[in-house]
């Protein structure tokens, strides 16, 4: 699989890529409907396309395609006709699944495809008919949004159309758990997106079948859309000269933060970028456990410096790819430092939070002549037997299983995890004063945990492992070591103080943790410039 991320006037589209290679044959598109994996979809029919190239486009309100900035089909069209400009009119062939009939016409009339195919159509009806709409998507303070959702999609799966009381016995397969599991995430990446954009769709339904079959698209019947697609081995598209794939991610045309895949010989890595100044860039590294996303205020704050900024989700946490499975922090610096020389960074300043510190002071250790500066927010510096304890009892098992029982552990332990340090500590010694962030804070945090699935305690285990106080003295750039005053490894600031000699390391307690939910205004700002003052 080959996510990428294109950028279009009316925000970003994901698009998940899959096969290619043959030397002729144009590419298959796919526009997939809300209740289904744009990836599993992708990896399914390209086997079955004779080594075309299969895009399919994440449906608006999905996954990344969720932040798109269009509120009617018709723009929703225009954006993918833009990500797909790439695609050589006439010479693809497209299949419609479902929901993705509401605007679909706007697609075709864009790409002129050879052939289209309009799949499961009857089922996009039947909810139609019978008035399925998912949860209204608002975050509920004991995340028990997430398991409506869960069982919404998966008994769209499962039960018919036109009567919910009784198992499926045609159409699409039932998913299996992992293309459950990745639909379930892309869904609830912004649940109230979702639950927009599939009342759209089924506004737009008969209107946009109608169109389609103006313009000649078939309706196919079969149990399975890879059955359906082998007619396109006959369409005029399979002579065609192959596509070259899509150009690079382009930044937000409204320079909001933009996502894109970086591709090294170490794996494809996904990042959260700000900024296009041509100051010293910045890479920004996060906790472990979970994606960036919460780091956006960081990325924006450097940003405003005139400085190209990426906050990297490390392998196996976010959308990144899965690495090896016990990573060091040493492994994760080499990560880092590709994606860097991936985005022509040969030059840099490294920003790190908890396992973030560990990994820009090894960054640091490892190249000093491409790292410049070094913030450490917070190095884990903990006794062998407190991490032999974190080690021990600090992970839960987030196993996806058919029930969507993973769902409330991970909310669970996100939420705790505020509450108390450590989090399965419930004890009054153990409480942090920061208190419980609201429910679309914690919706941020247990969906970059989501993302992760089974491999997002690697990067986390690492940072617990690390000898932060034996390698610190091994430190040549200038570096601050910074802890808000409610972190719970601010004892890295005592710890350090004797561990670097002479005016090469400075420890400064910061204001406020700028990227912790709802921070003081102020001393956010502060704890801002700060940071900027030293990158200076």
């Amino acid at each position: 699989m080959r996510p990428h991320y294109a950028t279009t006037t009316h925000g970003q589209l994901r698009l998940q890529l899959a096969g290619g290679g043959a030397p002729r044959g144009g590419a298959v598109v796919v526009l997939v409907g809300p209740t289904r994996s744009a990836a599993w979809v992708a990896g399914h029919l390209a086997a079955r396309v004779g080594g075309r190239l299969v895009v399919a486009v994440e449906m608006p309100g999905c996954g990344g395609s969720s932040r798109l900035r269009a509120v009617t089909t018709t723009e929703a069209a225009r954006a993918a006709v833009e990500a797909l400009d790439w695609v050589r009119t006439g010479t693809c062939d497209l299949v419609v699944l479902d929901l993705a009939v509401a605007y679909a016409a706007g697609v075709a009339d864009g790409l002129e495809p050879a052939t289209t195919l309009v799949a499961d159509l009857d089922s996009a009806r039947g909810w139609h008919a019978g008035g399925r709409t998912p949860p209204p998507g608002d975050p509920a303070t004991d995340g028990g949004h997430l398991a409506a959702l869960w069982t919404f999609l998966r008994d769209r799966r499962l039960v018919r159309a036109d009567d919910p009381r009784r198992a499926r016995t045609v159409g699409p397969p039932p998913p299996d758990v992992p293309e459950l599991s990745d639909g379930f995430v892309a869904a609830a990446t912004d649940p109230a997106a979702f639950a927009t954009w599939w009342r759209r769709a089924v506004d737009g339904l008969e209107a946009g079948a109608a169109a389609l079959a103006e313009r000649g698209a078939t309706e196919v019947d079969a149990p399975d859309v890879a059955d359906a697609v082998e007619a396109l081995t006959s369409s005029a598209a399979a002579e065609a000269p192959a596509p070259t794939g899509p150009p690079p991610t382009a930044p937000d045309v409204d320079g909001a933060l933009w996502h894109a895949y970086v591709a090294t010989d170490r794996g494809r890595a996904h990042v959260r970028r700000a900024g296009s100044g041509r100051g010293r860039p910045v890479l920004v590294l996060s906790t472990g456990g979970g994606s960036s996303e919460q780091f956006t205020p960081v990325v924006h704050g450097l940003a405003a410096d005139d400085r190209p900024v990426a906050a990297l989700d490390y392998p196996g946490n976010g959308l990144s790819e899965p690495g090896p499975e016990h990573p060091t922090i040493a492994d994760l610096a080499q990560d880092a430092l590709a994606v860097a020389g991936a985005l022509g960074w040969d030059d840099l300043d490294v920003w790190g939070s908890h396992t973030g510190a560990c990994v820009a002071l090894e960054m640091a250790i490892a190249e000093p002549g491409r790292v410049g500066r070094v913030v450490m927010e917070a190095p884990p510096m903990v006794s062998d037997e407190f991490r032999d304890d974190l080690l021990a009892r600090y992970f839960p098992d987030l196993t996806p299983d058919r029930f969507g029982s993973h769902l409330p552990r991970a909310w669970a332990w996100r939420r705790d995890a505020f509450l108390f340090w450590p989090w399965y500590a419930v004890d009054h010694a153990s409480a942090r004063a920061i208190g419980l962030p609201r429910a679309e804070d914690l919706q941020r945090y247990a969906v970059g945990i989501l993302e992760s699935g089974e491999t997002y305690d690697r990067a986390y285990r690492a940072a617990f492992d690390y000898d932060t106080r034996g390698r610190l003295p091994l430190l040549t750039r200038p570096a601050i070591i910074t802890a808000g005053p409610h972190d719970m490894l601010a004892n890295t600031l005592q710890d350090a103080a004797d561990l670097v000699p002479g005016d090469l390391l400075t420890l400064v307690a910061t204001p406020e943790t700028v990227w912790w939910p709802d921070p003081d205004a102020d001393a956010a700002r502060a704890t801002m410039d700060l940071y900027r003052e030293f990158l200076r």
